[in-house]
């Protein structure tokens, strides 16, 4: 029905007062990052403190199984820090929207083999998933307690007799696996039945063999600092920690390559607020979270922009050179493993001596 002069007018400006008061309630609640350990220190979050003049709520995950039954069993979060292996299985139980990336200043500072990544496209302009930081799979391990590896690198160290009880593994499949299975020649992304029967007795083997099996890196780190541990699967970052103390380690870089993780931010389906959702991201992937990255937490920033100015030191202690593409282009991802859900279990019982 249209409104006569002034009715009108006053009823426009009661509408648009209305709107004012719903976008002002909808900002007014920060929003929450469900995020791993580290990446929601200071640095992340200093460009969306500064724009909005608040924190944003953050609670942390171990690993993302457990994640992802929190989240399906009711936890609400709005912006989640899932590796590239992980969000698919996120995005098909619906509970994932895509992300603008015309409305991420940083965007275009992320490694292009990063940002055309299969299967993060969303249609123009969109992407499920934002490439945050990304790092490496292997061995760490005490050179001065097992020298024999240092000239002749191999992942069978894990399984050498007189290293019984003092080796460590990763405990989320999405490493584990694929590393066991990558060491008998075995395609943890398509395995037979038959490989995957043998995947599962080399395992049990590991578990024969190790004293201890954790993702957390500081147990991994303590562990190896104080020699109960001679040898650890790892990610990189535990290298590069014991390094800055001073401690005789290498991490492996056998024959056939190491595995290469991507970790990154993805927008639930039904975010409190879209706007302040997408800011977070954009402040989490920007250069002052980039230096940290690989300064302080000892990954490689999916933003590459500032790679320039930092001092090759970082990068020795690293064990990493400079040319972040070249790494990327030659290291095996790590995807998304069929059957999941069966692959958690299985290794569940077979850590639990079954």
């Amino acid at each position: 029905m249209k409104l006569p002069g002034k009715l009108a007018m006053l009823a426009i400006a009661a509408m648009a007062l209305a709107s004012c008061g719903q976008n002002e309630s909808k900002s007014s609640k920060p929003v929450s990052l469900f995020q791993w350990e580290d990446y929601m220190d200071p640095p992340f979050l200093a460009d969306y403190e500064k724009a909005y003049n608040e924190k944003p709520n953050i609670a942390i995950f171990a690993d993302e199984d457990e994640a992802f039954a929190k989240m399906r069993a009711g936890y609400h979060p709005d912006v989640m820090g899932p590796c590239y292996y992980e969000f698919p299985r996120w995005q098909e139980a619906g509970l994932l929207q895509p992300i603008d990336t015309t409305k991420l200043k940083n965007w275009n500072k992320i490694s292009p083999t990063l940002r055309n990544l299969p299967g993060i496209g969303a249609g123009p302009n969109k992407v499920w998933f934002v490439p945050h930081y990304w790092g490496n799979t292997s061995v760490t391990f005490r050179t001065d307690l097992a020298p024999e590896y240092v000239q002749s690198q191999s992942w069978n160290i894990l399984f050498d007799p007189k290293y019984k009880g003092r080796v460590a593994a990763l405990d989320g499949v999405d490493d584990t696996v694929p590393f066991i299975a990558h060491m008998i020649g075995v395609d943890a992304y398509n395995m037979t039945p038959a490989q995957y029967e043998q995947v599962k007795a080399k395992l049990r083997e590991l578990i024969k063999q190790a004293r201890l099996v954790s993702s957390d890196d500081t147990t991994l780190t303590q562990g190896l600092a104080s020699g109960e541990i001679v040898a650890a699967m790892s990610w990189r970052i535990v290298y590069s920690t014991l390094r800055r103390e001073g401690k005789p380690v290498a991490f492996m870089s056998p024959p056939g390559g190491m595995f290469t993780y991507v970790c990154g931010l993805v927008i639930h389906k039904n975010p409190a607020d879209v706007d302040k959702a997408t800011a977070l991201i954009d402040s989490m992937i920007g250069d002052e979270g980039a230096d940290y990255t690989l300064l302080k937490i000892g990954d490689e920033p999916a933003n590459v922009s500032t790679l320039s100015k930092i001092p090759n030191a970082a990068f020795q202690n690293l064990g990493i050179s400079r040319d972040a593409e070249t790494i990327l282009r030659h290291g095996i991802f790590q995807r998304r493993l069929r059957n999941k859900e069966e692959i958690v279990s299985a290794w569940t019982e077979i850590r639990a001596g079954l």
